[in-house]
């Protein structure tokens, strides 16, 4: 497929997704919302991914919907109820991804932008980053999964806050409220969000993925059913080719290929390096 709203690729085993509307400042159209529904489709399909990197092109990660866009539409309560349908067709796709999911937001991430940021797994921004679930400004209700995502991750009553009062946050609160992982300059946020992704690269795909899944549940099963994808899910790590290597490993006294404190030193000696 050819795409002409997003920018999709590959570097060593971390795909690449860049919204790519830079002129409207990458706000979500129908066009974008195939495209990158046929992306995520891409992604989960390629075995050989470790991690997925999404950003925006320009000075914005995405600033919600085409407002244009909808207006044009002339959509009435049945055919926008279908819109938001389509949009849930695969939104559990990409939240659902069995590889961790990294966001590089730079300027705006509003509407359905905010709640694409909030569907990765990982937020990296820059300090002009601004979250903001807008809808309530123009007598709308959150869509593209910003009901269920916002408040497991900042908890009910802040998630009320945002969304009644339709306020923007800047990095420094996204950060500390759970939202945003790390803040990054401008000019280095691509780079450290690609170098955060491709630390993944060494870990167990199938370990990651069915510790993903467990997580995704894990808010609303019982712990009886949590024990069960538990002992199941253990029961084929330990069967797995990666993990019997990284015991051999551990049992030689050699050092274990994914190791996260060791990638983190690894990374900023580089960056170091190139600072010099």
């Amino acid at each position: 497929m050819t795409y002409k709203t997003i920018i999709y690729e590959v570097r060593d085993e971390v795909a690449i997704l860049t919204f790519n509307r830079p002129e409207k400042r990458n706000a979500f159209d129908i066009t974008m919302r195939e495209e990158l529904a046929h992306a995520v489709m891409v992604v989960r399909d390629d075995a050989d991914l470790k991690a997925m990197l999404i950003t925006g092109a320009g000075e914005a990660f995405c600033a919600g919907g085409d407002l244009q866009a909808i207006t044009d539409d002339k959509m009435d309560a049945r055919s926008g109820r279908r819109r938001i349908q389509n949009i849930h067709v695969w939104l559990p796709q990409l939240i659902g991804l069995e590889i961790p999911v990294v966001a590089a937001v730079d300027g705006p991430a509003y509407g359905a932008g905010f709640n694409l940021a909030l569907a990765c797994d990982f937020v990296l921004a820059t300090p002009r980053a601004r979250f903001c679930a807008v809808f309530g400004r123009i007598g709308l209700v959150p869509d593209a999964g910003g009901f269920f995502l916002l408040p497991r991750i900042v908890g009910l009553q802040r998630a009320k806050d945002l969304i009644f009062t339709a306020r923007s946050v800047g990095a420094e609160e996204a950060e500390r409220i759970g939202i945003v992982h790390e803040i990054h300059p401008p000019e280095a946020l691509f780079d450290r969000a690609l170098e955060f992704a491709g630390r993944f690269r060494a870990s167990s795909r199938l370990a990651i993925g069915m510790a993903k899944t467990v997580l995704n549940q894990a808010l609303h099963l019982d712990q009886h059913a949590i024990a069960e994808m538990e002992a199941w899910s253990q029961g084929l790590a330990l069967d797995s080719d990666y993990h019997k290597a990284a015991v051999q490993r551990f049992l030689d006294k050699q050092p274990l290929d994914y190791d996260w404190d060791a990638a983190v030193k690894e990374g900023a000696a580089k960056q170091a390096a190139a600072d010099d």
